[in-house]
């Protein structure tokens, strides 16, 4: 498609919409009508800091004869972009599928983690508590010895004092 082509056909499709650019029609030499955007009929040219470049337009013939075949190209377009947000959005359902998995599993992970540190625990309260027991019984066995010993001493010393 030629670029004369492709501007008559965006200038066929176009919908009218305010502009701020008035536009100057004229007719070229082959009496097809044509216009150019000017600047200077702007009121806010003042506050933009844009010059516009001066476009001609000149429409086809062509403009009403391909009209269907650019409907034609404009549903492929939007086929395609449909197509393509389509297959974005199972892409994107299956990336939050794959990442809900990963969150399950280190999930899943950390429980197992807790679980094992509870138990780990657990178990060292145990032997904390064994190893306790096992000094407070050491401690009194070594209290009652020192009673002994503290006893016999005594006999050895009335011993010692009552012999001739």
């Amino acid at each position: 498609m030629h670029h004369n082509e492709v501007i008559s056909q965006l200038h066929c499709r176009l919908p009218p919409f305010p502009n701020p650019y008035l536009p100057h029609f004229s007719l070229t030499q082959n009496n097809t009508p044509s216009f150019q955007f000017s600047k200077s009929s702007n009121p806010l040219s003042h506050q933009l800091p844009i010059t516009p470049q001066v476009q001609e337009f000149s429409p086809q013939p062509t403009c009403f004869s391909s009209y269907s075949t650019s409907d034609e190209a404009v549903e492929q377009q939007l086929s395609l972009i449909n197509e393509r947000k389509r297959r974005r959005m199972i892409s994107n359902r299956e990336s939050a599928r794959r990442s809900r998995m990963r969150k399950q599993k280190h999930l899943d992970e950390l429980w197992s983690q807790v679980m094992w540190l509870q138990n780990e625990n657990h178990q060292l309260l145990d032997k904390l508590n064994r190893a306790s027991e096992s000094h407070d019984r050491v401690v009194q066995e070594n209290s009652q010895l020192k009673e002994e010993a503290s006893e016999l001493r005594l006999v050895i010393t009335d011993m010692q004092l009552n012999s001739p």
